[in-house]
């Protein structure tokens, strides 16, 4: 027994050592690219460093299964070259065995991404939100709303948050009455929507009699920065904690959530995604060789099914928000049929 936890102990600071090796290359690479790319857009180099940081943290859930399985295979291939693996082999340790503390590992590490991480890089990128982090019509935003005194409709080129406000740039609003018969169309540079209303310095309001006056305009809303948030902020700007309760809300007033169900589904089963590519890597890093010359190849080989898997779950994405899939099928399948084929080529390898 205590031989046995002195060896998984092994194993694990093996496979974190991997795993962590590869993120500091990886992060390092995307982080110093972000930085000079951001460079010319923020006014100190410290700003520059924020927001190069705050984009990292939010491609760290793209790049974390890739991780993983990189981790994984550098791992098998220090052990190999060491001879540290042919002991451990030798020793009477199926590959399943010597995979366990890997397996347990990449679960530790979905864990903390779906519950840590997530709303970590949620709430970096919540403090500067744009019409990327928007659902996009026609690449404009679309807002409307309806109450007993009329109807308000809003269409901006793009929109920034400033503090607690929205700043909608290059807007239209158009103001109608309850029949829908237009009253005013307000053009302006700017508008900003606080939770008093819509106010605006400097608009042209046009009414239904031809006449134009340019001034300053602002009216009542029910609509809120939060409310538009809410409704309108993309499925992945919304952290793995708030997503259940924003699933119920906006099930219960009737907009569709399925795009905002296989994120949470993505989140909640992360783990299991780990689990897939840690369970790939050590298929792809069984070998019969004593120093792995074959590495290089597999390395190359695994990254480009990294890839074509990247681009299946996509398409499973997608199907499970169209309504095509059912969204936990959607999210589980892949991970599953990923842990079966690398199973059965792990059973299938001769290590004696």
């Amino acid at each position: 027994m205590v031989r046995s936890r002195i060896l998984s102990r092994f194993l694990f600071r093996r496979f974190f050592s991997g795993i962590g090796l590869v993120l500091l290359i990886v992060c390092g690479v995307i982080y110093a690219v972000t930085f000079v790319e951001r460079l010319p857009s923020n006014p100190t180099i410290f700003a520059t460093l924020s927001d190069a940081w705050a984009r990292l943290i939010e491609y760290v859930p793209i790049f974390l299964p890739l991780a993983v399985f990189m981790g994984t295979l550098v791992a098998y291939y220090t052990m190999t070259r060491s001879s540290e693996g042919v002991i451990i082999s030798g020793a009477g340790l199926s590959p399943y065995q010597i995979g366990r503390p890997f397996l347990i590992g990449a679960f530790i590490i979905g864990v903390f991404a779906s519950t840590v991480i997530n709303p970590y890089a949620v709430s970096l990128t919540s403090q500067n939100i744009t019409k990327e982090h928007l659902k996009l019509v026609d690449g404009k935003i679309w807002l409307h709303e309806s109450s007993d005194n009329g109807h308000i409709t809003i269409i901006a080129k793009d929109m920034n948050k400033e503090s607690d406000k929205l700043v909608f740039k290059h807007s239209t609003v158009f103001i109608q009455n309850t029949d829908f018969m237009l009253v005013n169309r307000i053009d302006a540079d700017e508008i900003t929507l606080s939770d008093t209303g819509l106010y605006t310095k400097r608009a042209t309001i046009m009414n239904t009699d031809g006449t134009i006056i340019k001034s300053k305009w602002d009216t009542e809303t029910l609509i809120t920065p939060r409310t538009v948030l809410d409704r309108y902020l993309q499925p992945d700007q919304i952290s793995f904690w708030n997503l259940p309760q924003f699933i119920r809300k906006m099930s219960s007033i009737g907009v569709s959530v399925r795009g905002h169900f296989v994120q949470f589904w993505t989140l909640l089963f992360l783990p299991l995604t780990m689990i897939a590519m840690a369970t790939l890597g050590i298929a792809f890093a069984q070998t019969r060789q004593r120093r792995n010359h074959s590495f290089g190849k597999k390395f190359s080989l695994g990254i480009l099914v990294c890839f074509i898997l990247y681009f299946l779950l996509n398409i499973f994405s997608v199907l499970g928000s169209n309504g095509t899939l059912p969204t936990l099928l959607a999210v589980i399948a892949p991970p599953i049929i990923i842990i079966a084929t690398a199973g059965l080529f792990i059973a299938s390898f001769d290590t004696i």
